[in-house]
């Protein structure tokens, strides 16, 4: 299976087809609004401003699974816009673990980077808010980042893979 046959859902609760971001290099997130790592928003919204145009996505998954999320998937997305002035796309509140896991998360969590460029932990269930994947332009995890890894410590490695 590969990601781009997966489907995500937006805020309005819309289905989305992942093969709308195929080509691009993404950074998958999922996200809580009321976490201790919150503040990652700034940064995330730094990278993306920067990287947007050379084909980059951050991709927005806020979760209550820590109880950190609490609120309307709109009321969510709007924190973020308000408070962090985030462009990028903030979509359904979703399941990282267990057995309501968005099937997006189970794939992020379950499959191999392909890149010997790269250290992983995949398939270690998610431990906490603003865990991170990065993916490349054909779908391929590269690697995990655990919620204390700063977005802006993530730059070196989508530079690289943008300049592929």
């Amino acid at each position: 299976m590969s990601i781009y046959e997966l489907t995500i859902k937006s805020v309005d609760r819309k289905n989305i087809s992942m093969s709308e971001y195929k080509g691009k290099v993404l950074l998958i997130v999922n996200t809580a609004t009321g976490c201790g790592f919150t503040p990652q928003y700034e940064g995330l919204e730094t990278l993306y401003k920067k990287y947007k145009n050379f084909g980059f996505e951050i991709l927005d998954f806020p979760s209550n699974q820590f109880k950190q999320a609490q609120g309307s998937d709109e009321e969510l997305s709007n924190f973020c816009k308000l408070n962090y002035r985030t462009t990028f796309t903030t979509f359904a509140r979703i399941d990282v673990n267990g057995k309501n896991e968005s099937s997006l998360f189970a794939f992020l969590k379950k499959n191999n980077p392909k890149s010997g460029l790269f250290k992983s932990i995949l398939g270690d269930p998610i431990k906490w808010n603003f865990t991170k994947f990065l993916v490349d332009q054909n779908g391929s995890v590269i690697k995990r980042y655990e919620p204390n890894i700063h977005p802006r410590d993530i730059e070196q490695d989508i530079k690289l893979l943008l300049n592929k």
